[in-house]
């Protein structure tokens, strides 16, 4: 039996100790002959402790000489135990994806996305009623793991989805369980039903792994889990073995276009009627100066240096210096993520550039022919909003649905039919790869071109370690002339 007294002092004074950091407010009592001390962050959460015991002491409550406090409070610790193993999966992500919101818009839809597959494998199946797994992932992905939107107006049947999902989600201590544990990053790291099921590519599993693992960090920090139980890192004896897949960084050499083709295929999108026009000098900005597609779409005018033309008197033609060299400064890029997700409402969310801290800034070099592209561009009457460079037929930023269907189009005017199933060229970013591997190609330093692309000299040799299409017959003839005369 618990040993109790009614011998009780509390002192009235409350400390209170200014550290560098922060500030304590200390509320001191005695029991029996033991003294107890409790420190809170602030003068009224101090005052509310010390007038709980106080009132305790009026009413002739007995406190316990374990705890020091009133024997009717339940153990702190074991009352944090209780409430550990009450915590819903669906109250904990949602606490989590609250105190993570802080990251960029892209980040926040993918541990949406992910988490939201996790949901799939922690709730009771047993209650009736029970929304089909599209309708949890989407009520879950748009809804619940979304700050913003979360009690905003929503359709009737995701209503009554997330009304059944606060109620049936396990407890997130269940995850202390290896089986469930293993269902759970089994539904990560797979694909959908509909999409045929099986494990993610490597890329996705590893990322969908990740963010699980994060998230189940923050399980124990919250003191939900006693460990990791996904983290073979932070939890080498318990964790659950996985082998990740391999993840090829590789560029495919058979995606990237040569000169010829990349030229046909700027062609093709200029012979478009309604927005080839505006379209060319986009895709032009990744090819000759490797922009990514993120970087060109929000590209400035102001952050494009451009040589000066001037009128030959002879000929009625514009013409710059032989040497017409420009530069492109990227500021800040425009990730294409949905208005859902980011903090001004905008289909895209604005941040630094890749690998780049805020305010820094990557220089890039305009060779003469794009220098001419752009300035032809930029004589046009109309123009992009904000200064914006690059923007579509109505005036509007640059969409990705834009000058995806254009591509589409330019890639099937340009390409045989027999090579439209093949990776070559099907991506815009292609033509980004084609400007890095040239640059490679032509015997330029891989620390400047690792400065112009935006990458750190280890990625960009281990990423293009292929080159253009055909350059390897190139590099057999100099290695067989280096054996001549043996």
């Amino acid at each position: 039996m618990e040993s109790v007294t009614y011998d009780v002092r509390i002192w009235k004074k409350i400390e209170v100790y200014k550290g560098k950091r922060k500030t304590t407010h200390t509320v001191r009592w005695r029991v029996g002959v033991k003294t107890f001390r409790e420190p809170h962050s602030t003068a009224a959460m101090a005052d509310s402790f010390r007038s709980e015991l106080v009132a305790a002491t009026n009413r002739g409550e007995a406190f316990s000489l374990t705890t020091g406090r009133p024997a009717a409070w339940k153990d702190p610790k074991t009352a944090e135990e209780d409430n550990a193993s009450k915590v819903s999966w669906f109250s904990f992500v949602c606490d989590y994806v609250d105190t993570h919101w802080g990251v960029s818009a892209s980040h926040r839809l993918d541990r949406a996305k992910y988490l939201a597959k996790a949901t799939i494998a922690l709730v009771d199946d047993a209650p009736p009623g029970r929304p089909s797994d599209d309708l949890i992932r989407t009520a879950m992905r748009n809804w619940a793991l979304n700050k913003v939107h979360r009690d905003r107006e929503r359709p009737p049947e995701v209503a009554r989805a997330l009304a059944w999902l606060k109620e049936h989600t396990l407890p997130v201590q269940r995850l202390s369980d290896p089986t469930v544990a293993r269902r759970v990053l089994t539904e990560v790291t797979s694909k959908l039903p509909e999409n045929g099921g099986g494990s993610l590519g490597a890329k996705s599993a590893v990322k969908s792994k990740r963010i699980l693992s994060h998230c189940l960090d923050f399980a124990v920090e919250r003191r939900h889990l006693a460990a990791n139980p996904v983290s073979f890192h932070r939890n080498p004896a318990g964790a659950i073995k996985w082998t990740p897949p391999k993840v090829n960084n590789l560029i495919d050499e058979r995606s990237v276009p040569d000169p010829a083709l990349a030229r046909k295929l700027l062609d093709a999108v200029a012979s478009e009627n309604r927005s080839g026009s505006l379209l060319r000098p986009f895709f032009a900005v990744m090819y000759f100066a490797a922009l990514r597609p993120e970087e060109a779409v929000n590209l400035l005018w102001t952050d494009v240096k451009l040589p000066t033309f001037t009128r030959d008197e002879e000929t009625g033609e514009w013409v710059a210096p032989e040497d017409a060299w420009g530069e492109i400064t990227v500021r800040e890029v425009a990730p294409d993520v949905g208005r859902r997700w980011t903090d001004s409402g905008r289909q895209r969310d604005t941040r630094p550039p890749k690998g780049r801290a805020e305010g820094e800034t990557r220089p890039v070099p305009c060779l003469p022919l794009l220098s001419r592209i752009l300035w032809e561009h930029g004589r046009q009457e109309e123009q992009g909003p904000g200064g914006l460079v690059f923007f579509g037929e109505r005036g509007h930023q640059l969409a990705t649905s834009t000058y995806s269907k254009a591509w589409r189009k330019a890639r099937r005017a340009a390409l045989s039919k027999d090579r439209l199933d093949t990776p070559l060229a099907r991506r815009p970013y292609d033509l980004r790869s084609a400007c890095v591997s040239t640059w490679l190609n032509e015997g330029i330093d891989p620390p400047q071109v690792a400065k112009w692309a935006g990458h750190s000299v280890d990625v960009l040799l281990r990423v293009y370690a292929r080159c253009l299409e055909g350059r390897e017959q190139e590099a057999r003839r100099r290695a067989a002339a280096g054996f001549e005369g043996f």
